[in-house]
């Protein structure tokens, strides 16, 4: 049985390495979707005026590439009723606002209307900490004290249960790696935040961002995140079933996939020595 087995193991692999045409297998495709970015973010230190969100929709396993969404009305009120229009770019499915007002603790609703559906969502703009000066870096980092490590630090507000969502830009991964935490275990504590790569260099330049989210938003994430299987990444596929605070008002079971978030961020680059 054993030699069976074995015989059988080198013929598959035998069979596998011997196969050099690329086989794709015919995958039902469901009605596209409409995917909503609408992530407004208020970099501290700045007038936060200019904000953008992105139509496309869902698309084919094999294609490449979402299909961007023209045409659609894409407009965010406050709590007083004072519209702020996106008006869509020449880059189609890109729609962009140059007099937006972010206000932290202020709720605005977004509505679009695209096809005679309006999807509308409303969510409250999330204030963050900032990201102290002091970075430290260990060479000798990470699980297996193999990588380079920093830390960065930031102080808590012990009055409210806070949401942190944490971005990494490293110039040797081709993609922002994303961290969200809550505040359950460093209530109104200095709280560090870790982050080591075993690639970086002397000299490669980290992007950190703090960003500061609402409850909701960090439950999505962590299902959005999980249901990708990419781990830090979840935004190069659009997984089937995670759906956000988007609502059809016209018809229900014509959801829509995506977010409207509003967060203020704090950023800070640092430099591996």
């Amino acid at each position: 049985m054993k030699l069976f087995i074995k015989t059988l193991i080198v013929t598959i692999g035998l069979f596998l390495t011997g196969c050099e045409d690329v086989i794709e297998v015919d995958l039902n495709t469901a009605p596209p979707k409409l995917v909503i970015d609408a992530s407004i973010d208020w970099v501290k230190n700045t007038a936060g005026n200019e904000q953008k969100i992105t139509l496309s929709t869902t698309t084919g396993y094999y294609n490449e590439a979402f299909p961007t969404v023209s045409g659609a009305s894409v407009v965010v009120t406050n709590s007083t009723k004072k519209a702020f229009q996106f008006t869509e770019t020449t880059t189609k499915g890109e729609y962009v606002c140059v007099n937006f007002e972010p206000v932290i603790g202020e709720s605005y609703t977004l509505t679009i209307s695209l096809n005679g559906q309006t999807y509308t969502a409303t969510e409250t703009l999330i204030n963050t900490p900032d990201i102290e000066d002091q970075i430290d870096q260990n060479d000798k980092g990470g699980f297996g004290s193999d990588e380079v490590e920093i830390t960065y630090y930031f102080q808590d507000n012990g009055a409210q249960d806070n949401y942190y969502l944490h971005s990494f830009v490293n110039p040797r991964v081709a993609y922002p790696e994303f961290q969200v935490e809550n505040d359950e275990n460093t209530q109104g504590n200095r709280t560090p935040v870790f982050y080591s790569n075993e690639d970086l260099k002397s000299g490669d330049v980290i992007n950190i961002k703090l960003y500061g989210i609402s409850k909701r938003y960090s439950e999505y994430f962590k299902k959005i995140s999980q249901a990708s299987g990419n781990g830090g990444n979840p935004f190069p596929t659009t997984p089937v079933g995670v759906r956000g605070n988007i609502v059809n008002q016209t018809d229900s079971k014509n959801y829509a996939f995506g977010y409207f978030k509003l967060s203020e961020v704090n950023a800070k680059d640092y430099t591996i020595k």
